[in-house]
Order: C-alpha cells, then structure tokens, then sequence
C-alpha cells in the first residue's frame, strides 16, 4: 500500500520553522541535491502554482493604489517531484535489475540477518525484507520542510545492506538449480572470507598474518514447506583458521584489527545461528528466538560491518559478554516493530554467558548462564531531498543482570583487591548512538547506492569494562572511480577510552611493584585507529578489498610505538 502524504499548507509552513537543530544543516547541505546541482530536472516545479507579477507602473505616494503583492508559491515537495533521473541511472556493470531495486542480498552476503526469501520488490510477501507500519503516518519525519522530506511507503522495502560477498554469485551454472530450490522453500549460500594483514611499522614484531573463514548459511522457508505461514528457520556453520597480528605483532588485546580473529576458535564446524523468524499481523510484527549473535541486528549496520575493525559492532561493546558478538550464540529473543512509516523499535531477552564459553556453538549444555541481557533500540529513518537520501539514527540501551567483578582487582591481587575501599560487583549497562547519512545518490534507487557520513559513541559502566567509551565517526561513499560505481571506498576514525576502574588497578599495581602481567605494557588510557579500505566489486561472486590500517597507542599505552599495516581481503561467494 503506498500512502501519499499531504500538501502543506503556508502557515503550517511557518510553524515549522523550529525545527531539530541539525535540520537546518542538512538542509543547506543537500539543497543541491534536492534541485539546485540538477536545474535541468526541475521541470515539475512548473505544475505548481507561478507567483503574481507586480506591476511595473509608478505609484504615487499620494495615490491609494498599491502594487499587487506576489503570490507565494506553493513549497517544493520533494515526495512529488521524485528523485533526479541522473542519480538512479542504472550502471552498465552493476547486477541491479532494471527495476532499481536490487534482489540481494541473499543467503550469507553479511553477518546481518536481512536475508529474504523473496526478491526485494515482491510484495504482500510473507517473507518481506522490511516490515510495513502499525500506523500508515510519519512520525520525526513530519517535523521536516516539504522540500527536504521524501519520505515514501515503497522506500521501506528496500533492505539495508552491503553485499559483503560482492555482486552475484560465482557458480552462474547452478543458478538455475537455486531457483529451483527458492521456489521450494530453501536457499542457501557458502562463501569464503580471507584476511591477509602485514605490520609495516611500528607495534612489537613485524610480519604477516593470514586468518580466513568459510560460512555455509540455509533459510528455510516453513510456509512453503509446510504451511506454516510467516514462519521460516535460519541456519549458520562456519570454519575458521588463522592467527590475527593483533595480538602478537601489534601488542594489542582489546581491539581485533581483522574481522575474522579467534573468538571461535580453530574449529571445523562452529555453530553461529539456528533460530525461527515468525513474521505475524501481515507483515507488521517480527519475532525470532533460538540460538542467536545479539549483534546480528542490536548497535551495528551494515556499514559498519564493511570495516574490518567495527564489524559487527562497535568494539566498545564486542567487549562485554552480554552482546553475544558475532560469531558467539546464544539463548535469545527479539521482537521487532514500525511504529511510524519512518521509526523502528525493536527489544530483546538474551542469555549472558562468557565470551570463552562454548567455543564449538555445539555444547549448549556446557554454557555456564550469568544473566540475562535486555536491549532496546529505537531507529529513525527519514528520506532526505528529491533523490530520497535515506539515514539511519539510532539510541540504544542494554542492562545486563550479571554481577560482575569491580576492575579494580583486574590487575592487583585478589585477597588485596578485596581490601580496596568502594570496591564491589555491578550488574553492566551499556548505551549507543549511531547515525549514518546518505549524502548524494549515484547509480541506483537502492539504500546504498550512494555516498554516507557516519558517527557514534558507545558508553558501558566503568566497574564492569575493560573499554568503557569508544567514539567513531568516517565516511562511505561510492563513484570515487565514475567508471566503477559499484565499488566502495571508506575511512573511519576510531577513539577507545580505558575505564578508569582498570587504569587505576594498574596505577595501584605499578606503585607497589606488582607485575601487571604478559599482555600490559604500561598503565593504559586510550588508543586512536584509522581505518581505509576500497572494495572493488570485481566480478559476480568476488569482492577484492585493499585495506589500510594505522593505531596510534598499541595496547593504549605510549610504551609501543605507532602501528602502521596494510593488507588485503578476498570473499568468495559460490
């Protein structure tokens, strides 16, 4: 159902003049997207009603007769006018079909769990990527000038993504046998992801390291199969290899500088996700529960995730044991909802256990329950200017009922620990704000065709964290090389804050001569790191991604000297 939101009136107008504070700087920013930079695509405005002439007769200022004012055009509406035709031009080597509304990703494509049964522009699907509104309404969008807002009902269809695996599939042969089994209820995909990263400079020990994994993902689609409508079943087996640089080469041990580290363990088969989705009141409500990654949809996004460092989350929070970081699984639940045409809500109830726990994913009844973690988080999502620039603002909060040690002891002795004034266990809360933007709109309808800004800041109770504040902020954007706008260039800027509970067990430690152990080189405060990479969409089926990356503070203390690596990433999808 697409819904037409209504013409605004002057006065209505004008009382929007008070707007959200950064409104006024998205406006002047995108203006030029919304007409000004296109002036040749302006031809709809010319429907709208045209300002009265003012007489060019002189007038007494005797006379009683006065110059006719100028009738106000009516504002732009930037849902009407429809985005420039230059923006969503479709490629020539992109696999986006012609509709501009591209059928990934599928299976295994991300660690996200958008992964439909069903392309992106079917509708009144039981499987739809992204769900319809309890209230067919704008919520913040609302507060936005006609000209700025593009807010459309066929724009939430579209998922959000980053087809991690690059475009396509690499086997084209057996497409046909895929469609087969799609038709019949069961997709699946198996890929390959490797990470070769050298130490340039700097850090502990130069050298190369080489980590990869190899994911086979099924959806199961339990209305086709059985009749069970909105019910479908998703599963994950990976492997795993490798050693990371972090660790032995940079002197680092909070922050995993490759995406694929040893969380899991060298295993053949570990166990990410097995789980049900249950799609109910027509495409308006999303449940799933089972074995689960909390990161797969809490505090990420799939930008983020294109960055070796933050994905799937950000690693202020990856530290805590109630986040379930992907690959680890645990006992969960989710219940998702759109409350507005533009807002998400979605919370959950997850089983807290330690991050070592379970290294397979197979042993559940090995898993020792501290727990229980219970998120919330809130999405506003608008469509900005003619070219329907989307952004994604997102505040969020976990509470986790564990009882954890105080920091304080992490490095001192326990029996003296104990003996410190104030110290005592804390359960861990933990909140995130993030936010992305689309800046200008190239190549295609879709959510990331196009250039993004993007910044966050997580927090987590000092007694409980090793990093208790990390802030980030970077951009992403495609067309850096106008002949390859399917490719992606990205840099982000990463800041981690050692709580203050952990430096001062170590400031204490150090004053009485005590070790502070293998892996601490100093009293830690912080460390910067500044991530780029260009993902080039070689092929169907194959992404190759240069990565460069420098940390400022190894070990986030001034005892190692400035990291410099530089490395690659190759993904395989059959």
């Amino acid at each position: 159902m697409t819904f037409t939101k209504p013409r605004r009136s002057l006065p209505h107008c004008a009382s929007l003049r008070t707007r959200l504070c950064f409104t006024s700087t998205l406006l002047g920013v995108l203006a030029v997207q919304a007409g000004t930079a296109h002036t040749a695509f302006a031809a709809p405005l010319s429907a709208q009603t045209p300002a009265a002439s003012v007489s060019g007769a002189t007038v007494s200022p005797a006379s009683t007769a006065r110059a006719k004012p100028a009738t106000a055009a009516k504002p732009m509406d930037a849902e009407a006018i429809g985005p420039d035709p230059t923006a969503i031009k479709r490629p020539s080597n992109t696999p986006i079909p012609a509709s501009g509304v591209p059928r990934l990703p599928s299976a295994g494509f991300a660690t996200m769990d958008f992964s439909p049964m069903t392309p992106s522009e079917t509708k009144k699907s039981a499987h739809q990527v992204e769900l319809d509104a309890l209230l067919p309404t704008e919520g913040p969008s609302a507060l936005l000038p006609p000209g700025l807002d593009a807010l459309r009902d066929s724009d939430l269809n579209d998922p959000y993504y980053v087809p991690t695996a690059g475009s396509g599939h690499l086997v084209q042969a057996i497409t046909p046998m895929r469609e087969w089994l799609r038709q019949r209820g069961f997709v699946f995909s198996l890929s390959y992801k490797g990470e070769a990263m050298g130490l340039i400079s700097g850090g502990l020990k130069k050298g190369m390291s080489y980590v990869h994994e190899v994911t086979l993902q099924g959806i199961f689609d339990l209305q086709k199969m059985a009749g069970l409508k909105g019910w479908s079943v998703h599963t994950l087996v990976m492997e795993r290899a490798g050693k990371a640089l972090q660790n032995g080469r940079v002197g680092e041990y909070y922050v995993a500088l490759q995406e694929v580290y040893s969380l899991s363990g060298n295993v053949a088969a570990h166990l990410v996700d097995f789980y049900a989705e249950k799609k109910m009141m027509n495409n308006r409500l999303d449940l799933t529960f089972g074995r689960m990654s909390l990161t797969h949809v809490f505090a990420t996004s799939p930008l983020l995730c294109s960055f070796m460092v933050t994905c799937s989350a950000p690693v202020g929070l990856k530290q805590n044991a109630a986040m379930s970081v992907y690959p680890k699984a645990t006992w969960g639940g989710r219940l998702r909802f759109r409350p507005t045409r533009d807002t998400a809500v979605q919370v959950g109830a997850y089983s807290v256990s330690a991050l070592t726990d379970n290294p397979s994913g197979w042993a559940w009844g090995a898993e020792d329950a501290t727990g229980l973690a219970l998120p919330i988080e809130f999405t506003w999502q608008p469509f900005l200017t003619r070219n329907h620039l989307p952004g994604h603002y997102v505040i969020g909060y976990s509470h986790d009922t564990t009882r954890y040690a105080d920091k304080i002891g992490s490095v001192y002795p326990k029996k003296l620990a104990n003996t410190l004034p104030g110290t005592r266990s804390a359960p861990a809360d933990m909140m995130w704000v993030e936010a992305d933007q689309m800046m200008y709109r190239l190549g295609g309808r879709n959510m990331m065709a196009g250039g993004y800004l993007m910044a966050g800041y997580v927090h987590t109770t000092p007694r409980v964290a090793n990093i208790s504040d990390e802030a980030y902020g970077g951009f992403s954007m495609v067309g850096v090389i106008p002949t390859r706008v399917t490719d992606r260039f990205g840099v982000l800027y990463s800041w981690y804050h050692v709580s203050n509970r952990r430096r001062l067990s170590q400031q204490l430690a150090e004053d009485a001569g005590l070790p502070l152990g293998p892996s601490i080189h100093g009293v830690q405060r912080n460390s910067h790191i500044i991530e780029a990479y260009y993902a080039i969409d070689a092929f169907p089926g194959i992404l190759i991604q240069p990565e460069f990356q420098y940390m400022i503070h190894p070990g986030e203390t001034h005892r190692i000297p400035n990291a410099t690596m530089a490395g690659l990433k190759l993904i395989a999808n059959l």
